[in-house]
């Protein structure tokens, strides 16, 4: 939810909403909403908020944040936020937790970045326990309650399904233990390592390769009649996400934490992160990567940096009428 500042802000909210009510149509499984704070990488810092329109103005889409940045949030606050926008939209959410990945973040909330894995982790116990109905009571270092009856639950039984990001392949014990769906925005090559990784656990644990969870990646796709278009409007856009992306470190003098995008467009098509082009061009580039990857779910970036609606609804127009079918036969 970048602000490219070519519309107010309520425009633009509106047209992330139509782009939603055009994924709905055509068939899109779900929508993940970053949260961000104090910088315009992050226009919706209240995922509930925006989610809760989205429930309302779609009916098949399962949406969901990636992630709730557990730290910040009371988790018994946030626990009946969940079971409502489960209930409000019929069983569609998906659940995504973190610890936020932004130390800048966490400070303006007077929260130590170090404080965040425990803090993270109490937050997450504690909305599970919740998940469970009867009375509440869990004792932490970071929260406690005593007996707090329960008069919310989901309608995703016992809870929405859970998601987690994921950047190195040696983290991934803990979400494959726990049967978390995870997405990366790595290459091809490193996805490929974390979904090895993922699947090696899987299996040490006993579990079929048939009921794996979900595990994906994201890439940027602006999609057009001739490459030239697409290429112009990417080169375009990019640089202005990028620039939102570097807001706050860039004011604090600091670089970011555990990730590097690079300054132009051109720098994401030779890691291949980044995919513009015509329908038969980007096609052709997501086989390849989906198998190289080793993949069974893809995130399109479809609406980012300066990007207006209409270049995203082609790119999503053209995805639906002319890759959405060619992806079908992929493994």
């Amino acid at each position: 939810m970048d602000y490219g500042g070519a519309a107010s802000p309520g425009e633009f909210y509106e047209n992330r909403l139509k782009l939603a009510e055009l994924y709905d149509e055509i068939g899109i499984y779900g929508y993940h909403l970053a949260e961000h704070h104090a910088t315009p990488l992050g226009m919706s810092p209240s995922p509930n908020v925006l989610l809760s329109a989205l429930a309302q103005r779609t009916n098949r889409l399962r949406f969901g944040p990636l992630v709730y940045c557990l730290p910040l949030y009371h988790p018994i606050r946030l626990f009946e936020e969940i079971c409502m926008l489960d209930q409000m939209s019929g069983g569609r959410l998906e659940m995504g937790i973190g610890r936020g990945i932004s130390p800048i973040e966490l400070g303006y909330y007077g929260l130590v970045y170090d404080d965040g894995p425990p803090m993270y982790r109490e937050a997450f116990d504690l909305i599970l326990e919740g998940m469970k109905g009867g009375t509440l009571t869990y004792q932490g270092d970071h929260f406690s309650v005593a007996e707090m009856p329960i008069t919310m639950s989901p309608v995703q039984k016992p809870h929405p399904p859970l998601w987690y990001g994921v950047q190195n392949p040696a983290a991934v014990d803990w979400p494959a233990e726990n049967g978390l769906n995870v997405i990366t925005n790595s290459t091809a090559e490193l996805a490929s390592n974390i979904t090895t990784s993922y699947r090696d656990v899987w299996s040490k644990l006993g579990r079929s390769q048939e009921d794996l969870p979900k595990l994906g990646m994201t890439r940027y796709l602006v999609i057009a009649e001739t490459e030239e278009d697409a290429l112009s409007s990417a080169r375009r856009a990019y640089p202005v996400w990028r620039k939102s992306f570097m807001a706050l470190w860039d004011l604090h003098g600091q670089n970011p934490v555990g990730v590097h995008y690079p300054e132009e467009f051109d720098g994401l098509l030779e890691t291949g992160q980044g995919i513009a082009g015509t329908p038969t061009q980007v096609l052709e580039a997501l086989e390849a990567q989906i198998e190289a990857a080793g993949i069974n779910y893809l995130v399109g970036r479809f609406a980012f940096g300066d990007l207006s609606y209409e270049e995203s609804r082609r790119s999503v127009e053209l995805y639906a009428s002319n890759i959405m079918p060619g992806l079908q036969g992929v493994p």
